[in-house]
Formats: C-alpha cells, structure tokens, sequence
C-alpha cells in the first residue's frame, strides 16, 4: 500500500465496502457522540466521514486530534445505516472505521476557521493565506481559475495562434502606470523595469513574421489598488495578429471569449457574439456615464439641454449660457415616487452634490401630471416634452444634473447603476457585452490648453497621416475596450506601425522625433525594416475569474494577492535591503523626512 494513501477522500463508494483503505487529509471537523467520534477528513478532492470507538486500537490518539490536524489513517470501509446517509456527498454512503492512524503535521491553535462560513478580516486573511485557501470557495475559485485558463489556451490553439514567452526584465517605458524598477549590478545606476505589458515586444514579434501570437502573460504595475485591479501583478491573455482590420480581431477574440462565459458561468445568460453592440466612446459617455457600461441595466441618459435653456430653472438656464455645459437626464421607470427620489437626492449628497433634481409623473385630474421642484419651475410644456423624449408614462421619475459633462458624469453613471439595481431593472443572471470604439487619441488640458494623449498613444488614428493635420481634438483611434457587466475585460488596438505616422502623433502632443526615438527606440527601429499591419488585445485574466465566479473583489480569485497598500503581509514584501546588498548594488536608500 501507499505510503500516504490508496485513494483520495472523494473516490470511496458503495463498492468499497469490506475494503481495508489508507486515507491522508486535515481534520475538517470532530464530533464527539459520547464515546464514539466521528471526523471529517478533508483533501483537494472531498470529505470521507471516518469513525473511532473504544474499540478501536488508535482511539486514544484519535481524542487528541484537533481542526486542521494533517492525518494519515488505515481502516475498513463500513456501509452508513439509510437514515444516516448525507445524499451531499459523493462518499455519503460509506464511513471508514479507524484502525490505525499517524499524525502527518500537528496545527497550533487556528487564527482562522477552515470549516464554516465565519468572516475574518482581510488583513487575517492574507497573512494566513494558506489557511484561507483551504476554505471551500477559495478552493473553489482557484480551480475555476485554472480550468479558465486551460479552456483559453485550448481555444487559442484551435484558432491558429502559437504561445510564445516575452521578457520579464526589460527597459522603463510609458504605458499609462508606473513601472516597477529593478536595479542592475553589473550597470550601477541602471535600471531594468518589469513589463506593464507584453505590448512592444509582440509588435515586434509581428514585424518578424510571427502572425498569430498568444501568451498568458504576467503584467507589472505600480497602481493604487482597487476592488477589481490589483497595485502590484496580474494576469493576461495577450494576443496580436497581422494583415488584420478592427472588425478581424473583433471576430477572432468575441467567440472564444462568449465560449468561457458559456462554459463557466453556471448557467447564466451569455449574449450572442454578434449581438454584441459596437457603441463609441463619446456615446457610451452620453447614454452611460463610464466607458465600461453595464447593460444588463436597460437605462440610457439623453441630453436634454434644450429643454432647459431659457427655463424657469434659473439654476440649469445660467448654466447652459457657459460653454461646454450641458443637463443630462436619468430615466427611472417605475421610480415614480417622491420617498424614491429622495432617496437619489441623498445618494448624490453622499456623492458630494448639493443634490439630484427630480421629475416624477403621477396621476392628475386631467391624466399624467408632472411633479417635482423642477417640474413647478419649467412648467407642464416643458415637462411633457422631456417625458416624450424619455419615453416614461405615470409612475416614472427622471433625475438630472448639469454642468461639464467631465465633472458630473462619473456621478451620472454610479446613479443610473444604484438607479438600475434599486428599481430591479438591472438584470443579475446575464452576461452583457459591449464593445467600446472610436476612443479618441488627444485631449485638451483646460488650464495649460496643453495638447496631450488621452488614449493609447500606439494606436492607428483612423484616416492615417491626413487626420493629423486637422484639429488633434477630432482624432479619434482604432482602440477598442470590451465591457462586460459594468469591467472592462478587453482593451486593445489596431497598431500604429509606421514611423511617419508615429512620430507625427507624437509631435501634436510635445513630443519631438528625438525624444520618441530615444524612448520607444526597438520599435520605432523595427517599423523602419517593413512593419506589416497588425493589431490585437489583452484580456485580463484576474477580471474575467472574479466575473464568473461571481465575486466582487478580485483578491479573492488570486493565490497570493497584495492588501490595498501593495503588502505581502504572508511574505513580509515589500523589506528593507541589506547593507550588503545595497552595496552590491551601488545604491544608498535615503530616509524620509
């Protein structure tokens, strides 16, 4: 027999009964009936009940026993009695009856439960993240992991795309976050940094030939932490392909990615591919107030400016008369209610507005009558021509804000979400889709008039070296983001791959040929030796999981993730050097004041 086990805690059945096994796991949990024990011993695989009497020659040492207790045990395969049968697990038709039994690695007191649903702190969390890790759902999520990323390198493969390996040390360059540095011994005062992405390396793994690339690539950036990004590392499913158009990658990348929703979501809807819908990005801003929309939520803002201007809402009417401002509207169907709209108002205020104005339609004498503060100030006209373009009927309500839609339209969108989910008209067992084109490349710097990227700076500008000439404000270019149910899981481009066109880009934003040159050097150098066409995307791993396994932060589909201030709190990261090694190093660390 094995040293350590003849089968896993998932695999007795029925069949077995008679047999004499050897088992290995952690005591999941002790029940003590009066003399008689019974223990859940747990594996990777699944829980098998064992139980240990007087009789037994191990019982002494099977008292001792406590939670997490890492066991090995030899004994006979006992069929449970047909009121005592748990239909919950696979092994719940048998018990094992302990004959022997060797304790494999003893546990100190728990500073986190195993077994049960307790919650703990984060902070607890992590630092014994191997404790953590051995909870159901975190076993789980880490397997569903694993079985997304076998399923996107399977499909990758089917699609013609080969998996190569890109550096992981490599030279500083600007890709929207800050690098992580690392210093060089043999070059004192030299850096290399950590790649925020793949992304010049498989461009020029296109200008070599290579057409259809993949790579589940490792990413490293120095961000503040959010719910849904990680400060530190994370996962993606980079991939480029030549002699292709926007509309090619869209095709290539939308079935496969539809085909992991499918296969992992549990049953829940999956919008059709070509159902997808290709919205810009001024659009999305407009009608959803984020580039990265949820769709499950059927509500769309409009401009409704000209029923404003010139109104009895001195507020709005002052406003318009200022350049770039405009008033939006939120429809609520079936928010019609004033407690409903004061609640929107308070949430705003928690926003850190004075406050949300409000139209909400009710029955009146003579049919559907408009109330509200606005609706007194701006009269039934007005009123009635905001409801027709809303589309709302009795018992809607519609809330409104004003100004330049830069300022205002994060807070827009968060309320059409709180709006949506408040009001059930948000649907929560549904994968919706959105491609998010046209973003454009420049933005205006209201205080300096300064002329910057706003977007990927790589990217072709559609009509070529001709929409450069023009006003760099009308540029938009061919870089796309897929949205899925309020994250943006893909982003990518169809590539800026000549150098004419390269370095007037960067001209219009201050840049001069020198200095894209000495930056961007490898590929300005490899567009020179006949670049062909390319284009492709990066998928993000960590995102695509925390979606599917229905989690809302994305610490909890990762093995080993940072807290929000970037700590290993497990691994005591980030520490303070040697002298010996700063030495080796030619640095000196200089204490903050």
């Amino acid at each position: 027999m094995h040293a350590y086990r003849s089968l896993t805690c998932a695999e007795l059945t029925r069949d077995n009964v008679g047999q004499t096994v050897r088992l290995a796991g952690w005591v999941h949990r002790i029940r003590d009936h009066g003399g008689v024990l019974f223990i859940d011993l747990r594996d990777h695989y699944g829980i098998t009940q064992l139980i240990c009497d007087s009789d037994s020659a191990a019982f002494a040492e099977v008292e001792k026993l406590r939670s997490e207790w890492c066991i090995r045990i030899d004994g006979e395969v006992k069929a449970r009695d047909a009121s005592l049968i748990n239909p919950k697990l696979p092994t719940g038709e048998i018990e094992v009856f302990i004959r022997e039994m060797e304790v494999l690695g003893a546990a100190e007191e728990l500073p986190l439960m195993v077994f049960g649903d307790q919650e703990y702190p984060e902070e607890t969390r992590l630092r014994y993240r191997y404790l953590d890790l051995r909870r159901e759902g975190m076993q789980a999520n880490m397997m569903l992991r694993s079985d997304v990323v076998a399923s996107i390198r399977r499909r990758m493969w089917d699609k013609g795309f080969r998996e190569y390996q890109t550096p992981i040390i490599t030279a500083s360059s600007p890709e929207g976050a800050r690098d992580f540095l690392v210093p060089s011994r043999l070059h004192p005062g030299k850096f290399y940094a950590l790649p925020q992405a793949p992304q010049q390396f498989k461009q020029m793994m296109m200008v070599a030939g290579f057409d259809r690339y993949f790579q589940i690539a490792p990413c490293f950036r120095d961000e503040d932490p959010r719910a849904d990004r990680s400060p530190t590392d994370f996962y993606q499913l980079d991939m480029e392909m030549s002699f292709v158009t926007q509309q090619d990658v869209f095709d290539t990348v939308s079935p496969d990615l539809a085909g992991v929703f499918e296969e992992f979501g549990g049953g829940r809807t999956v919008d059709a591919p070509q159902d997808w819908p290709q919205i810009s990005y001024r659009d999305a801003a407009l009608w959803y107030g984020t580039d990265k929309p949820d769709l499950r939520n059927p509500i769309k803002m409009q401009d409704v400016s000209e029923h404003f201007r010139g109104s009895g809402f001195a507020i709005f009417a002052k406003l318009l008369e200022q350049e770039g401002t405009e008033v939006r509207a939120i429809p609520a169907p079936t928010g019609g209610s004033r407690k409903f709209c004061d609640r929107m108002n308070k949430f705003a205020q928690g926003e850190g507005l004075p406050g949300m104005g409000y139209i909400f339609w009710r029955e009146g004498d003579s049919g559907i009558e408009a109330a509200g503060p606005l609706a007194k100030n701006i009269g039934p006209e007005r009123t009635e021509a905001i409801r027709q373009q809303l589309g709302l009927d009795m018992g809607d309500a519609a809330f409104f804000l004003g100004g330049k839609p830069g300022v205002f339209e994060r807070v827009a969108g968060k309320a059409r979400d709180v709006i949506g989910t408040e009001l059930d008209l948000t649907e929560t067992d549904r994968f919706a889709f959105a491609w998010i084109v046209d973003f454009p490349i420049y933005e205006k710097d209201e205080e300096t008039g300064r002329i910057d990227f706003e977007h990927n700076p790589f990217s072709m500008p559609q009509g070529g070296l001709e929409a450069l000439n023009g006003n760099p404000l009308d540029v938009l270019g061919f870089q796309y983001d897929l949205a899925c149910n309020g994250y943006e899981i893909v982003s990518g481009a169809i590539r800026n791959h000549k150098p004419e066109i390269m370095f007037r880009a960067f001209e219009l934003a201050g840049y001069p040929k020198e200095e894209v040159t000495r930056r961007f050097g490898g590929l300005v150098g490899a567009f020179r030796f006949g670049a062909p066409p390319h284009g492709g995307c990066a998928a993000g791993i960590d995102r695509i999981v925390m979606l599917l396994a229905d989690e809302a932060n994305i610490r909890e589909v990762m093995l080993f993730p940072m807290n929000q201030r970037a700590e290993d709190l497990m691994m005591g990261a980030p520490s303070e050097p040697t002298n010996e090694q700063l030495r080796e190093l030619s640095l000196r660390v200089i204490p903050q004041e």
